[in-house]
């Protein structure tokens, strides 16, 4: 069943200050009092592996995968250890072994009672790659026989892992993690890139290294290259007004409420974002895994991403994915389209254009194979004839 909510909501966690590298600039974001009763680890995956996950008796979603997160937890709110961690030899501080495995079964699966391995950031992918998956309801004449028997199949879309950002893997390196630091907010270019949340800073610490093992969007691979450097924020103590300890004390209170309006104001795209529909996957005791996408306003960000929650609605694991600009137009045409039962006239007019504007937006978005090619080849014509009468015409006086 899903729900619409607006924004993400933080309560719990506490922006501390940034730290910056180049064009990455990450915010720690940390936990005064963790969540004990769940706790995530990594499972890792073959590196040479393309994996292909059955998500339907008929569909499949493909992709590489580094790694799968195992979630734990307990049904009587006494402490979870991470899975693995009580099974391991104190002097044995070698990585854990990979597991090959080249087909799984579903994208979330519980493995027992009380353990469940979910794939993180495919989960929240697979959801924007489904959107209205199934194609036109109605057999308009416009649509191929292909859209309306096998609707979008197959969905595709391109990424970059955090390796192919540039700078990313230094700054992961050389950050400091804080004691309480149970996630992060990741900025490339001042572009909030990636949000990150575990429920326990020992979690953190495990999951810190596979941000680098992330897939992240087209648009902060350009920013790193176009963008070397962002201005590191210094905070500034005014000594005329300190003559006490205490008064030391208000100044610093002052400089971390400064620093967390600012981090609210720099991240609102995701914290203040409008309608995000949100759908259950899994419950886990008091605790449930969802997703969630955004409305696709092609004039605001637009990020997915997947989270779970307690039963107050507390966060306790939040990992994000930034759309790209052609991405979020692809997300918006399919929400147009399925709110106009697919009718090219309705939808354009919902789009604020005719019926050839709509039709080469498709074609450009990737979807045009989805229309008769001679609706496509009239729309070319029609415009190819509007450029030669405007060429013949001249300029305006």
């Amino acid at each position: 069943m899903t729900a619409a909510t607006d924004g993400i909501d933080l309560t719990g966690l506490t922006a501390g200050p940034a730290q910056t590298w180049g064009a990455v600039r990450l915010v720690p974001l940390l936990r005064p009092i963790p969540i004990t009763d769940l706790r995530l680890h990594a499972c890792l995956y073959d590196p040479d592996e393309l994996s292909i996950v059955h998500t339907g008796p008929c569909t499949a979603y493909l992709s590489y995968i580094p790694h799968a997160f195992v979630a734990t937890w307990t049904t009587d709110t006494t402490p979870a250890a991470a899975y693995g961690t009580q099974l391991r030899d104190s002097v044995d501080t070698g990585a854990p072994t990979g597991i090959r495995l080249a087909f799984r079964r579903r994208l979330a699966r519980r493995e027992d009672r009380q353990r469940l391995r979910f794939l993180p950031l495919h989960l929240a992918m697979e959801g924007y790659l489904a959107l209205q998956f199934g194609g036109p309801p109605i057999a308009w004449q416009e649509w191929t026989r292909h859209a309306v028997t096998r609707g979008l199949s197959p969905r595709v879309e391109a990424s970059y892992t955090g390796a192919s950002i540039a700078g990313l893997d230094d700054a992961l390196r050389v950050f400091e993690i804080h004691p309480d630091q149970c996630g992060m907010v990741l900025y490339v270019a001042d572009a909030l890139a990636a949000t990150f949340v575990v429920p326990h800073p020992d979690d953190y610490r495990a999951l810190h290294p596979t941000l680098l093992q992330d897939f992240y969007g087209e648009l902060l691979f350009h920013y790193t290259h176009l963008y070397p450097a962002v201005p590191d924020f210094t905070p500034r103590l005014d000594d005329t007004r300190i003559a006490s300890v205490a008064d030391l004390r208000a100044q610093l209170a002052q400089v971390g409420a400064d620093w967390t309006a600012f981090h609210a104001l720099m991240a609102d795209g995701l914290l203040a974002a409008e309608r995000l529909t949100v759908t259950p996957v899994q419950r886990m005791g008091r605790f449930t895994l969802a997703r969630f996408l955004p409305a696709f306003n092609p004039e605001a960000e637009s990020h997915i991403g997947e989270t779970i929650t307690d039963e107050a609605g507390q966060l306790a694991y939040l990992k994000t994915f930034r759309l790209s600009a052609a991405q979020t137009r692809r997300g918006h045409l399919l929400s147009q389209l399925a709110a106009n039962d697919w009718d090219l006239d309705a939808t354009a007019t919902a789009l604020g254009t005719d019926r050839d504007g709509l039709v080469q937006r498709l074609d450009r978005a990737g979807f045009g194979h989805l229309l008769r090619p001679g609706i496509i080849d009239a729309c070319r014509k029609r415009a190819r004839e509007l450029r030669s009468r405007a060429t013949k015409a001249g300029p305006m006086k």
